[in-house]
């Protein structure tokens, strides 16, 4: 069997016009983030990058940031292919999340996260920025309904 006929449950998968709206607002950020990543906040994300990372720090915030860039993009340029890009950005949302936990355990400040309260409260979000990627796209009721 070919990987296009495997993933066939990804495509042009049908969502409610406010889940499209969702969709594209979540590729923005990314879109938005990455390109922070490249530029004006790059040493603030450079900071959050955990020692045990194998790849120097600018290089990982440089490939991150092009990810970024890209997933933003395919959320909103690939709208046919968006319940399979849903499942790359939770991935990806999953991957990135032991900086957030770097952070908060190391006491770094970034972003205005100054406090180990912010900090704390801050991998609360990731769980919901997972969950948004997923439902905004029809991603895990496309993979649920595969045949």
């Amino acid at each position: 069997m070919k990987i296009s006929e495997r993933l066939q449950w990804g495509y042009n998968v049908k969502t409610h016009w406010i889940l499209s709206l969702f969709r594209i607002l979540l590729g923005l950020s990314l879109l938005f983030a990455g390109i922070s990543h490249l530029t004006f906040a790059r040493a603030e994300f450079v900071a959050q990058v955990p020692d045990w990372v194998p790849v120097p720090d600018d290089l990982t915030v440089l490939l991150s940031g092009f990810a970024e860039i890209i997933l933003g993009l395919a959320l909103v340029i690939l709208p046919k292919w968006k319940a399979l890009t849903g499942w790359v950005v939770a991935l990806f949302f999953v991957i990135i999340f032991p900086g957030n936990i770097a952070q908060y355990v190391n006491q770094i400040d970034a972003f205005g996260l100054d406090t180990d309260r912010a900090r704390f409260i801050r991998l609360f979000f990731q769980p919901v920025l997972v969950a948004w990627a997923l439902w905004s796209t029809g991603a895990f009721k496309a993979y649920k309904n595969r045949s």
